[in-house]
């Protein structure tokens, strides 16, 4: 039997070519390989970072995109970029379209194409609504937090606002339908900001997260009006129920519902389908897997046990 030799004893020529051989083994890719049935390319992380720059270019003009807008100058300002986001995001949903798509008959292609363009008419009719939105989640992190001197501030500094300007536009894509593309700008926030929001989650208005680092808030999360979060929180789901076969259901509702008017502390984790109830606080650390009621607030007692006292206030 030959024996083997070591890697310092082969040429760098000889490692590659052994290495380049063992990676375009079928056995070794097989489960990690995209095939590209149809000629359309994966969607691009790049060009949906642009379609994001330019979308808040138009959400918050001025502070993002050119600096020098002035109101006789909006129109060209929010057209342009409206413009190239609109035809760069319709190429995206419809390679993300192409992505999902299981028929192996190319002349479903311009149906996709046709589709990409109707969905992305749909979301950008819908830009107006984020906007409002948007302006609320300013507003409420302004009145929450002391440190916050204007607005302003806190449209081009706060991480709360990045990500949640992302998730109001994952969000409402998603809610059209639109596959693996919310996922995509979901993740990009979640990589620049550290907060984790999936783009299934809805989030009413006037929503702040205090600090945000770490934050976490599942698929199938109702959140209120008025609510803040601090760093750290999780809004997770407790189990994942399975079918027959032994893989996990998808999309059942497994996270929490959070009412109006609610805060959540620091580190709180809070697990399945359980509702915080209205104006209800939530102290810091605290592990909550059952309802808590309107007014109440929750906090570790002596002993480590959950304790609920009325009255607001923590």
């Amino acid at each position: 039997m030959l024996e083997q030799s070591s890697p310092l004893e082969k040429t760098p020529g000889r490692i590659l070519e052994e290495v380049i051989e063992g990676l375009c083994d079928t056995a070794s890719y097989e489960r990690v390989y995209y095939r590209n049935w149809r000629d359309s390319p994966m969607p691009s992380l790049t060009i949906l970072e642009e379609v994001m720059e330019r979308l808040r270019a138009v959400l918050f003009p001025g502070f993002y995109g050119k600096s020098d807008v002035a109101s006789e100058t909006m129109r060209y300002h929010v057209g342009s970029n409206l413009d190239i986001a609109f035809r760069l995001l319709a190429k995206q949903i419809e390679r993300g379209l192409c992505f999902f798509c299981t028929s192996d008959d190319r002349r479903d292609c311009p149906t996709c194409a046709d589709r990409a363009l109707n969905l992305t008419g749909r979301f950008v009719a819908g830009l107006l609504h984020i906007r409002r939105l948007l302006a609320t989640d300013v507003q409420a992190a302004y009145q929450g937090d002391p440190a916050a001197k204007t607005t302003d501030e806190v449209i081009f500094c706060y991480p709360s606002i990045a990500a949640l300007t992302y998730h109001r536009v994952a969000h409402l894509l998603h809610e059209l339908g639109v596959p693996v593309i919310p996922r995509i700008i979901a993740e990009t926030a979640h990589s620049r900001t550290g907060i984790d929001i999936h783009p299934g989650a809805s989030i009413g208005e006037g929503f702040f997260i205090d600090h945000g680092t770490g934050t976490v808030v599942g698929e199938t999360t109702i959140i209120g009006r008025n609510v803040r979060l601090y760093q750290g929180v999780t809004l997770g789901a407790k189990s994942f129920p399975k079918d027959a076969a032994g893989n996990p259901i998808k999309s059942l509702p497994r996270h929490p519902i959070v009412e109006d008017d609610v805060i959540v502390y620091s580190g709180a984790t809070i697990l399945g389908r359980v509702t915080i109830g209205k104006g209800a606080v939530v102290g810091g650390n605290v592990w909550v897997t059952s309802d808590v009621p309107a007014g109440a607030r929750v906090v570790q007692g002596a002993a480590r046990d959950i304790c609920f006292e009325q009255g607001a206030g923590i």
